[in-house]
């Protein structure tokens, strides 16, 4: 099989959500450049289909990064969604979520608590998430 060609839906964007990685989550960046991506353009589909469109031949999947635990019970999953085009051999790359918190992060220096970065807009219910999930597996 010939291998697929990776672009981006909107490169400025995605590329925010990855500084954002690599500055917050080095471990989920490392694995995204030096093992996903060579498997995407190897043509090894990763992650799991979330849709398929049969008019435009596509099918989306979410591929599942590494991160903590309790960052991922306080913000989400750390998810790569990307599209596919299987007939022109290219994969969209769409987006990283939870972008909410990564593109506050590329705006401006996130704080941790905890060892979780929290947001600023969002501080004190953050706090409140992990004081809760702390207290919860203490018990």
């Amino acid at each position: 099989m010939k291998g697929f060609i990776l672009d981006y839906i909107n490169e400025n964007e995605f590329r925010k959500l990855e500084r954002a990685l690599k500055k917050y989550n080095k471990l989920a960046y490392k694995k995204l450049n030096f093992t996903y991506y060579p498997e995407l353009r190897k043509g090894n589909l990763i992650g799991e289909i979330i849709s398929k469109n049969k008019k435009d031949k596509t099918e989306t999947y979410e591929l599942k990064l590494p991160c903590e635990n309790l960052f991922k019970q306080v913000h989400g999953d750390l998810t790569l969604r990307y599209i596919v085009y299987k007939e022109e051999n290219v994969i969209m790359l769409d987006t990283i979520t939870p972008t909410e918190i990564l593109l506050e992060g590329h705006m401006a220096e996130l704080t941790t608590y905890k060892g979780v970065m929290i947001s600023k807009a969002n501080a004190s219910k953050d706090m409140f998430k992990i004081d809760l999930i702390n207290m919860m597996q203490n018990k």
